[in-house]
């Protein structure tokens, strides 16, 4: 899955360009530059990429959800429906503007379902993030129907997905703007970083501003502007490297990483087939799936358990999904404790009062899916002799 393993001449031309002129930060010094602007490059490459108007780099797909929320308006008082799968980044995006995050159940995609999302809708909510999980879709057409029936903007975390798509539209280019992780484990990485892509000129703008203290960047993107701001920002600006070794990597995307990774995916699929009972995840669009991992279910936790230890005896382990602190609601201690480092326990307690109890056990559906669902991560590169490894280990857990 991660796009280092493709760092090659074309990661080290883009950054030599940037060390050639010195800069290293994304605005300004046009005189030193010498026309070279990486991040601007690269933005307008993604956008062009996904097929959307607008993008917004950022420092991480972390700062990319926060950035967006905060441009939608979503503050204090506010809830924020997501899902009960995911990566912890989606609800302290949520928590970091002052918003409450709301859990809906999972499906057989390991993604929202929709008709959990409509019982979870209430007159505060203010924004729908469905979450692309482990490289493949979420329902969103019947995400975005729902939300649109409602009013509530619907903001895609695509982070583990670039380059996803279903039927043949870009995931991320579905609602109101899609965010993007470049992190050290993600399918092309810029090592920390991430993206934010919108078709609305506004709310791009709003993005571009709050992301650099506010600055109006008029003209955009040589220099920061005449000093007018419209609104209170933060800095979560990527660097010139992070978008050199970002065009390096996108180039690499679809013909070399994602094939890559189809291939590698099919095969140990068939491998797994072997498993008595396995069911593999849904997938919406398989021809749109960037195939980052295999996923699949078996009769319960406890066969999960049994065959996973057979597995990493042989050094082949895959991913208990049940067990997962980092992806899992139940096991989300904190959030459940409530938890911060503040004096009075902001963002999850106001004035002595907790804002939301998180009840551990409120979402069955999710833990019927989770808790009996193994994954393994799959690399852009898999030699035949590993995959045999996988498949002989695989055989032996068959017989768990």
């Amino acid at each position: 899955m991660p796009g280092f393993e493709v760092f090659g001449k074309e990661e080290e031309k883009e950054i030599q360009d940037v060390l050639k002129t010195g800069v290293l930060f994304r605005y300004e010094f046009a005189n030193e530059r010498q026309g070279v602007y990486k991040v601007r490059t690269f933005e307008e490459k993604f956008a062009a990429f996904c097929g959307t108007g607008f993008a917004q780099a950022v420092t991480s797909g972390t700062a990319a959800l926060k950035v967006a929320l905060a441009a939608l308006g979503i503050g204090p008082g506010d809830e924020v429906i997501t899902q009960s799968f995911t990566f912890v980044a989606t609800w302290e995006a949520v928590l970091e503007v002052g918003a409450t995050p709301v859990f809906a159940e999972v499906d057989a995609t390991m993604n929202m379902d929709p008709r959990d999302l409509e019982k979870k809708i209430t007159a505060k909510s203010r924004c729908i993030i469905p979450v692309h999980m482990l490289g493949a879709q979420a329902r969103i057409k019947e995400i975005i129907a729902i939300a649109d029936k409602h009013g509530i903007p619907v903001l895609e975390d695509t982070a583990q997905s670039a380059g996803g798509r279903l039927g043949g539209k870009h995931l991320g280019t579905f609602g109101a703007c899609g965010t993007f992780s470049f992190d050290s484990v993600k399918t092309m990485t810029t090592g920390e970083g991430g993206m934010i892509i919108t078709s609305d000129g506004d709310l791009w703008r709003a993005m571009s501003e709050y992301h650099d203290h506010g600055h109006d960047h008029a003209p955009n993107p040589g220099g920061r502007g005449g000093e007018k701001r419209r609104f209170v920002g933060s800095n979560y600006r990527m660097m010139e490297i992070q978008g050199a070794i970002g065009l390096a990597q996108l180039a690499k995307l679809d013909p070399v990483i994602i094939a890559a990774q189809k291939k590698n995916k099919a095969a140990l699929k068939e491998a797994a087939a072997v498993l008595p009972g396995v069911q593999f995840r849904e997938i919406l669009d398989e021809t749109g799936d960037t195939a980052t991992h295999l996923c699949f279910f078996l009769d319960s936790a406890e066969h999960c358990q049994r065959v996973n230890k057979i597995l990493a005896k042989a050094g082949c382990a895959a991913t208990c999904f049940g067990a997962n602190t980092w992806h899992y609601y139940p096991k989300w201690e904190h959030l459940i404790a409530g938890a911060t480092v503040s004096r009075d326990g902001w963002p999850l307690t106001t004035h002595g009062k907790r804002r939301y109890i998180y009840d551990p056990a409120a979402l069955p559906q999710s833990a019927a899916y989770i808790e009996r669902c193994l994954g393994f991560q799959l690399p852009v590169k898999l030699s035949d002799e590993r995959l045999a490894q996988m498949g002989e280990a695989l055989k032996k857990a068959a017989r768990a």
